[in-house]
Formats: structure tokens, sequence, C-alpha cells
């Protein structure tokens, strides 16, 4: 028997070579939702010894894609702006959670929080809006 829809979904979305790249991994993924977490190391911080808001954006981002192509069609965001809380440091796991909020036609609101694991506390909090496209990386056999 082969794969499950949700199954070829996750697969897709974990083969994010800039994810890979960065030693991010989508932990859970499920329609509309997405937990995405990243060690900081040595090379992801910046001159004041603190992770690099690059980084930190980047792994939102992450959460942001996972969580809103995780239906298996295709979006694109539109809109993404971050407020930077708490600065973490080289060892720190960072966690970011994606959650589906609101949805108008073919845009989507997200809210994304990155927490740091070892104190709980938020480091980054974004809401950002996606638009999905017509087309399918995994097609969909209930609609046409």
């Amino acid at each position: 028997m082969g794969k499950s829809r949700e199954e070829k979904i996750n697969d897709y979305i974990q083969l994010d070579p800039f994810a890979q790249f960065l030693g991010a991994k989508v932990e859970l993924l499920k329609p509309g939702h997405s937990r995405v977490t990243l060690t900081i190391n040595d090379d992801m911080i910046n001159f004041h010894g603190i992770t690099h808001g690059g980084v930190v954006f980047s792994l939102g981002d992450m959460a942001f894609a996972a969580a809103s192509n995780s239906y298996g069609q295709t979006a694109v965001a539109l809109n993404v702006g971050i407020n930077f809380l708490q600065a973490t440091k080289s060892g720190d796991r960072l966690i970011a959670e994606a959650i589906e909020q609101s949805q108008s036609g073919p845009m989507v609101l997200y809210d994304i929080s990155i927490k740091n694991d070892r104190t709980g506390e938020i480091v980054a909090k974004s809401h950002d809006l996606v638009y999905r496209k017509k087309e399918w990386f995994v097609p969909n056999n209930d609609v046409s």
C-alpha cells in the first residue's frame, strides 16, 4: 500500500533545502498547524553574541510555510512581519509554532510564536498572511 496523502505532504515539506541547511526540523505538521525546532549554534549569532535576527525570522517563516502548505495546496507569503521580544544565544533550542487563525477566500492569516525551549519565554511573535494558489503539489481528489 502506498503512502497516505498526509505522508506525501509531510515528505514534500521535509525536503526544504534551507531548513536542512540550518538544521531546522518540522516536528509537527497537521492541517493549518506546524511546529519547527532549531538549536542555535555559533554560526548563527551576530556581533553582539546573540542569535541573529535573520535566523529567528527564518525559523518563524519555516513554521509559517509548513503550516500554510499543510493542505497540499501551494501557498505563498503575502505579508510577514515580526516582533523580536527576547534575545537568545548559542546552544538555545528555539521552537516556532504556526497556527491558522482565519481565512478570507484564498488569503489566510497565521499566528506564529517562537519560544526559547530552555526558558519558555517568547522570543518573537508574528502574524503572517498567505495566498493559496489554485494549484496542488499533492493533489486533493476531493477538489475539482
